[in-house]
């Protein structure tokens, strides 16, 4: 037994990988191994020679047990500490700043318009690209003589052979989704609806897709006053300064009445945009009370109801406000436009933490 156990303490010690320690374990403790044929002896042996040789047995077994478990630990400590020799890295050279993504503009203003009117109490609202003819132009009283329901100007969907129903369409604005919002929650409702729209167009100012945000509030005494205070915090809040002076001039939008167009008084000094200063006036929206014919597409009374309506564009004001000369380079997927221009990830826009920080 003294040679049985010697034999494989040598061995143990001399084992060089985890394989050649297994090896050895079955060849002593496995099934068919030295000590476990050893032990099945047992039976064959008289009372008082199972008296010596069981506790000596039982002994080696446990002894080479441990002397495995022991290699074993101290293999895979000497594995670990060569890993570590061979993965040493030198924390003091300087770092290698890895190549990220940006939001985009049109996304960073989209976040911080909607967080300006959530402030104030407007739902975001989202509808089809693709609108009905009668969504899109009908129930925002555009007569079919009006000039927007040309194919100069509006791109229409093919219809199969036969079919004689109105042509769906490239929404042109977004405001389909206002009669949408109105069919679905009735009035009172306070909504923006921001997204992509459609027109052919395409020049250093007009993209043949571009972003709208438009808002609509009705309740039963509201007023151009109530539009006027909503787009002045509006203003001031996204260009971040303390005042602004807006200019309401008259103009004509099918599907409000009165209808006014604002402009902005700014400065062009050095040609740098400032807001709220100088003596010129920068055309930002359009806007005006809610057409009677425009509540009725909705669902709505207008001898009790009544409401503001206002639309702008969203690439226009990310040009504005962080002075991007094109509009058509917002499109270009040009990687180092988007790297300069671009915001970081985590730079979530908030009223009280800064819009654009």
């Amino acid at each position: 037994m003294e040679e049985l156990r010697q034999k494989y303490l040598d061995a143990i010690a001399g084992a060089g990988d985890e394989a050649g320690l297994e090896e050895l374990r079955i060849a002593a403790l496995g099934k068919k191994g030295e000590i476990s044929l050893r032990m099945r002896e047992l039976g064959k042996m008289t009372p008082e020679e199972r008296q010596v040789m069981g506790p000596g047995l039982n002994a080696l077994k446990d002894e080479i047990n441990s002397a495995l478990a022991a290699k074993k630990a101290a293999l895979a400590d000497a594995a670990l500490n060569e890993r570590l020799r061979a993965e040493w890295l030198d924390v003091t050279l300087p770092g290698r700043p890895r190549p990220e993504g940006s939001i985009h503009p049109v996304s960073q203003v989209t976040e911080e318009v909607t967080a300006i009117f959530a402030d104030m109490g407007f739902a975001v609202a989202e509808g089809p690209q693709i609108e009905s003819d009668w969504f899109n132009f009908d129930a925002l009283n555009i007569p079919p003589e009006h000039p927007a329901r040309q194919e100069h100007d509006t791109f229409f969907m093919s219809r199969a052979d036969g079919c004689d129903r109105p042509p769906h369409v490239l929404r042109t604005h977004t405001s389909p989704v206002q009669i949408r919002a109105m069919q679905a929650q009735g009035a009172p409702i306070r909504v923006i609806a921001p997204g992509r729209v459609y027109r052919c167009d395409y020049d250093q100012t007009h993209t043949p897709m571009f972003h709208q945000v438009e808002g609509l509030a009705i309740d039963r005494d509201i007023s151009m006053a109530n539009l006027k205070w909503v787009l002045e915090e509006f203003c001031r809040a996204f260009f971040e300064v303390e005042g602004v002076e807006l200019r309401f001039r008259a103009s004509h939008f099918p599907f409000t009445e009165p209808s006014a167009e604002v402009d902005i008084r700014c400065s062009w000094e050095g040609g740098t945009l400032k807001i709220g200063e100088g003596n010129d006036w920068m055309e930002i929206l359009g806007s005006g009370m809610v057409h009677p014919n425009v509540l009725k597409a909705g669902g709505i009374d207008p001898d009790e109801w009544q409401g503001f309506a206002f639309g702008m564009g969203i690439d226009r004001l990310a040009m504005l406000k962080y002075g991007i000369p094109d509009l058509r380079a917002f499109f270009d997927s040009d990687l180092r436009w988007l790297r300069h221009y671009g915001f970081s990830a985590l730079d979530m826009p908030t009223l009280h933490g800064g819009l654009s920080r």
